[in-house]
């Protein structure tokens, strides 16, 4: 499914690859569904530590999207219910189309499971050029919730 024969990989943000993630530019159609990556780190560095979880995807040397999960976060804000998911997906623009979200999805999904978790939550705002079907279509299930104007789903581990 990817244009190269190597194995997408996941790596954590550092100083060696932070404008390579930061250069991670969606689609302009979808550049309102979702957080620039810069605001996504800075999101990460304010939380408390273990809350966010930000990873560049790399396909051989080629930095091809972002993604960033949320683990056992408070998700009433009152205590009675925690959860993990994932919180952004940021494939570049011209490496759309090749995997590498199904990748990014699958990748949250067993990290998700190695902490114990057998959820996983995703929001997606709703509408034509949203990612419902991209997340429908990997098996997430709307739980009739939102989060803001966003949907909420869950995926079964």
């Amino acid at each position: 499914m990817t244009p190269t024969t190597s194995t997408p990989r996941l790596e954590k943000i550092t100083p060696g690859n932070f404008e390579a993630a930061t250069g991670i530019r969606v689609r302009p159609d979808q550049e309102h569904a979702v957080s620039p990556v810069v605001e996504s780190l800075a999101e990460a560095y304010v939380h408390p530590e273990g809350v966010a979880w930000p990873r560049l995807i790399v396909d051989g040397d080629r930095p091809v999207g972002f993604l960033m999960a949320f683990l056992d976060i408070d998700w009433r804000g009152d205590g009675s219910l925690r959860r993990s998911g994932l919180w952004r997906l940021n494939i570049a623009a011209g490496e759309q189309g090749r995997g590498y979200g199904r990748f990014a999805v699958e990748s949250v999904a067993t990290e998700l499971r190695r902490r114990g978790a057998t959820e996983l939550y995703v929001t997606w705002h709703p509408g034509p050029d949203g990612p419902e079907g991209f997340y429908t279509g990997l098996g997430f299930k709307p739980t009739g919730e939102t989060s803001g104007d966003q949907t909420v789903g869950v995926l079964e581990l």
